[in-house]
């Protein structure tokens, strides 16, 4: 189903779309960064639950500035001073995170009206261009990312790329999640187990990873057995303090392109359970720590920590650094990647 999600403020027109699996899972799209809207699922009393952060117009996500659902590209996350070197040649992006550059720039995928190449009643595909020199970005990119409903109340997210000239292809997605549902306060007290007992140190308050895979044993930093999201969260370590908590790359394992178990998040409130699975070597944890108050999907207050993100993608730098797999993508090949959210009740 479509319908009209406004009027951008340079004219522009997006649309939301709705895709179900019919046995209680609903999920809303709009075409403006490929963006999730809502993901509406049973919490234990079968009560319709819409468990992520969002607004109810298309202006307003680029109003907010925090990429609420939104697909990021060509490259998650953040590359060390702006800039890389892909056949002895250097590409200047631009500087919007300190030093680096973070999700891209100033405007990615996620600001951009993507085409809606084929929607169906459980799927909806989304497509853009991205042109040489987007961005900074060498080589014409074609990317897609598809949305499916899955009849397990699983969302199914999978993206391809291709390029005509060797580029940086890593997207991910933005979407912030609240298992007691998107109006309902903090997140601190949801469980969180990754499947991971490693991660990636940063240097300092810029968040660019050291190199190392470190062991998260013996640290706040270990969530392998699970544990509340705001247990320690504001505890004395070097890590939290300089990303003022939670913020940090997770190691599943040293290659892409295996299917395997990356997340498990719990609201006991709710009784919703999220499964998370992937074929990215990293995921993202970021506990929403610089949300800053404002007014969300239908007059709810949205603040610090009000929503968690699990970010599929290839270590932050990973374009820089050689101990880490590579996103680059030569021209002529496909890149392909997967990425479920499974939901449940208990």
């Amino acid at each position: 189903m479509k319908r009209s999600f406004g009027k951008l403020n340079d004219g522009r027109e997006a649309s939301l779309y709705t895709i179900t699996n019919g046995k209680g899972m609903t999920v809303c799209l709009t075409d403006l960064g490929a963006t999730l809207v809502k993901v509406l699922v049973p919490d234990k009393d079968g009560k319709e639950t819409d468990v992520i952060l969002g607004y109810d117009t298309a202006q307003e996500y680029l109003d907010n500035g925090f990429y609420f659902g939104a697909v990021i590209g060509r490259n998650g996350n953040r590359i060390d001073k702006a800039r890389f070197t892909i056949d002895g040649k250097t590409y200047q992006l631009a500087v919007n995170d300190n030093e680096n550059n973070l999700h891209s720039g100033p405007d990615g995928f996620d600001s951009r009206i993507w085409e809606v190449k084929s929607c169906a009643e459980n799927a909806v595909v989304f497509a853009l261009e991205s042109p040489d020199g987007d961005e900074g970005f060498p080589g014409n990119m074609h990317a897609e990312v598809a949305y499916t409903v899955l009849d397990d109340n699983t969302l199914e997210l999978c993206y391809t790329a291709e390029s005509d000239a060797d580029t940086v292809a890593n997207m991910t997605n933005h979407v912030y999640f609240n298992l007691g549902g998107h109006d309902s306060g903090s997140i601190l007290d949801h469980e969180l187990k990754l499947a991971t007992e490693y991660y990636t140190p940063v240097i300092d308050e810029q968040a660019i990873p050291t190199g190392e895979v470190a062991s998260v044993k013996g640290t706040v930093m270990d969530f392998s057995a699970g544990r509340r999201i705001g247990q320690d969260i504001d505890a004395d370590f070097d890590q939290l303090r300089y990303t003022g908590g939670y913020d940090h790359n997770f190691a599943l394992s040293a290659k892409a392109g295996e299917m395997k178990p990356m997340a498990l998040a719990r609201c006991k409130k709710t009784g919703i359970v999220m499964e998370g699975f992937t074929d990215c070597p990293g995921v993202q944890f970021y506990a929403g720590n610089f949300i800053t108050p404002h007014t969300g999907k239908g007059g709810a207050k949205y603040d610090k920590r009000f929503g968690f993100c699990l970010e599929s993608q290839y270590y932050p730098n990973a374009i820089n650094q050689e101990g880490f797999d590579s996103p680059l993508l030569k021209a002529g090949q496909t890149r392909r990647s997967v990425t479920r959210y499974r939901f449940s009740a208990e």
